[in-house]
């Protein structure tokens, strides 16, 4: 009945919108302007929650495509390993172009020349706020009718790596016609894992040391056909078909140590694994302006996943050949998830008025085998987020006031959850003097566990050990706060920010002590609380006042403090980082990436972030592109784990991918386009969840 009644506010709210519709302004996602910088190859416009940027035609004529003109926004930043562009911030990014998502490709079909400016969304907008922690707009011209294509291959020497794309696109009339292809191939065959654990069970004392070699890797295609209708100022339609090949596996053996008191064992182990899914997925998206104030849009997203997965963890005694444990899991899951979106827009004289009611529901069947036998189940999970948000500017003071609900309504194999959230959220800005201005954001919003926290599943992973997922997680509930400061001149653009976040029932990892199997188990569970407070400073700094030398930084000082449902308090400092310096000359391009590992901390456990040194360098002639790239120079690609002294288990592991270890990698790459992109503005875009997993 609950789910009736927010479906039924959400359209007669779209409707009273409607109604009530008042005077034009154009826009495309944008708010209202604060002040403009003039940036030599740049000029800036800041808004409440975004930047603008618009190239000068130096700029544009030196870019291979519209990629080389995003990676000169000052947060934003090439990421040669994975052929994309990224925040140098972290998180997740949305690409849009005239308002609709956008893939790799199809931002590299774009000639930079006709690209009229960049919208930089650093505080996206309700309708993307669960999504992406920013947001970046390409809006374009509206040339002639005409074609593009282009393909791009890059691969290691020595080892297991390419990446590859192709892409074709036509438009005639008010039709345009895409095909896109991705593949991503990894092959490492020398990976080194050593862990420890160590435990005190039934007055003994515990201890395991183990050492492994693996092999592992995973190779994804993704095959996109486009179909856009659209007349501008009128109505949009777009369908897009895609369809998603994925495959990972791991075979690794190893030795262990296993002590028991004063007793002690060597012990030979194996642990391989395997996950294989296809996931084909329509999206329909239908825009329509009624008169010259209003829009309305619809987008539907349907996908299915057939996801099979496999996991084998063996140990046994080398003296007598006896078993320790054999843990065989299987599990074949049958998904299918549906988004839908209704939304309506107004523009006023002086604001803009966004409603909206989104609606997800992911549908998983499972049928496991595993450490307690076999299995059938289903679960579902259903989220419905209804949404209200108005923009403007009173004198120096933008705005951008929402009001929501969010309602999540989860039913695992155990237990059906329902919760209901409201998600207001307040976005402020003063333009201070030309080039400074301050920002403000407070939000609160509520977050879903994810499908593998919430499994049933267990698999055992050392003598006495075991992980499992736990049905009886709550959503969390988030309210974080944000001050920023933001200056930009021809040298420097910097965004400085203090922030506060307080998550309830935060969802983290522990050891438990299982009573049934006598054993421990790595469990999901909701905290009492976290809070993270901390500092921000993100940006770039150009010495010269062009991108002849660019130094792009990130550093965030945070205080992370978790306080259990049993009232123990966990802490943890660190400074995160990331910096980047980059040279574009005439043809040449050269970028450094370098990133200290830091570590953060993770339910019971501290994570070092992922430690990076790599050197990039382009060259541009014609349409083609010739790169050479060392990864990992003078090391090796290395994560380590250890928990903290408040865990029942002692557990520290440093794993090691010797294959990246300065890794040479050539790429070529060719984009032609010429003629015409159909213009047009998709208001919504979403996405089914992915494939569950454990």
């Amino acid at each position: 009945m609950k789910n009736q009644n927010i479906i039924a506010v959400a359209f007669f709210l779209t409707s009273m919108n409607f109604l009530h519709a008042q005077d034009l302004v154009s826009d495309t996602l944008r708010t209202k302007e604060i002040k403009e910088v003039l940036i030599k190859a740049q000029r800036k416009k800041q808004f409440a929650d975004h930047a603008n940027y618009t190239f000068d035609k130096e700029a544009q004529q030196k870019a291979r495509h519209t990629k080389d003109l995003l990676i000169t926004l000052p947060e934003l930043q090439f990421d040669a390993i994975n052929n994309s562009v990224t925040s140098i911030k972290g998180g997740n990014v949305l690409f849009l172009i005239n308002g609709i998502e956008a893939t790799d490709n199809q931002i590299k079909s774009i000639a930079p020349n006709n690209v009229l400016r960049v919208e930089y969304f650093d505080i996206p907008p309700a309708r993307y706020s669960k999504r992406a922690e920013t947001i970046v707009n390409i809006v374009t011209k509206n040339p002639e009718e005409g074609y593009s294509f282009g393909a791009d291959i890059s691969s290691a020497f020595d080892t297991g790596f390419v990446n590859g794309s192709a892409y074709a696109g036509y438009t005639k009339g008010k039709n345009d016609f895409g095909l896109e292809y991705l593949i991503n191939f990894r092959d490492y065959d020398n990976r080194i894992l050593e862990r420890d654990y160590a435990y005190n069970l039934n007055n003994s004392f515990y201890k395991s040391s183990e050492n492994q070699k693996d092999h592992f890797g995973y190779t994804v295609h993704n095959i996109a056909l486009r179909f856009t209708n659209s007349v501008p100022a009128k109505y949009t339609f777009q369908s897009k078909l895609s369809f998603l090949i994925n495959s990972h596996f791991s075979k690794g053996m190893g030795s262990s140590v296993f002590t028991q008191g004063s007793n002690q064992e060597n012990h030979g182990t194996i642990h391989n694994s395997s996950l294989n899914y296809t996931a084909p997925t329509l999206d329909l998206y239908y825009s329509k302006n009624i008169g010259e104030k209003d829009e309305i849009s619809l987008n539907l997203i349907g996908s299915h996943y057939s996801t099979n997965s496999y996991q084998l963890d063996h140990e046994w005694n080398i003296a007598n050949n006896v078993d320790v444990f054999n843990n065989d899991m299987q599990l074949n899951a049958k998904q299918t998830g549906i988004v839908g979106e209704i939304a309506h827009f107004h523009n006023f004289d002086k604001s803009k008025l966004s409603s909206g009611y989104r609606i997800s529901n992911t549908s998983i069947s499972n049928d496991l085998t595993n450490l307690l036998g076999s299995t059938n189940y289903n679960v579902n999970y259903l989220e419905q987020y209804l949404y209200t948000e108005l923009s403007g500017q009173i004198d120096k003071l933008n705005y951008r006031i929402g009001v929501g609900i969010t309602n999540i309504h989860n039913k695992s194999a155990e237990i059906i959850s329902d919760d209901w959230a409201p998600n207001p959220k307040i976005v402020l800005s003063y333009g201070l003097a030309k080039n400074k201005t301050l920002r403000f954001t407070s939000d609160y919003t509520s977050i879903s566990p994810l499908p593998e926290a919430l499994s049933s599943n267990i698999v055992q992973i050392a003598p006495n050990i075991v992980k499992s997922g736990n049905p009886f997680l709550k959503p969390k509930h988030a309210f974080r706060n944000n001050l920023t400061y933001t200056y930009s001149s021809k040298y420097l653009d910097i965004n400085s920010s203090v922030f506060y976040n307080y998550l309830r029932r935060d969802i983290t990892q522990f050891y438990l002590f299982n009573s049934t199997l006598n054993n421990y188990a790595l469990n999901y569970v909701n905290a009492d609380f976290s809070r993270q407070l901390g500092l921000q400073i993100s940006g770039s700094v150009k010495p010269f006042g062009s991108n002849v030398l660019v130094a792009k930084i990130f550093l965030q000082p945070t205080s992370v403090l978790i306080k259990t449902t049993e009232g123990e308090e966990i802490k943890n400092e660190y400074i995160q980082n990331r910096f980047a310096l980059s040279s574009n000359y005439k043809n040449f391009i050269i970028q450094y990436s370098l990133s200290i590992p830091t570590y953060i901390l993770n339910g019971a456990f501290l994570n070092t972030t992922e430690n990076a040194n790599h050197l990039y360098l382009g060259y541009k002639l014609n349409n083609w592109t010739f790169s050479t790239s060392l990864y990992w120079m003078g090391m090796v690609s290395e994560y380590k784990t250890k928990s903290l002294p408040q865990s029942l288990v002692n557990y520290n592991s440093n794993t090691q991918i010797l294959n990246n270890k300065n890794m040479f990698v050539v790429g070529l790459n060719y984009d032609f386009s010429t003629g015409r992109k159909l213009k047009t503005q998709k208001k919504l875009n979403n996405s089914t969840s992915p494939a569950a997993t454990f």
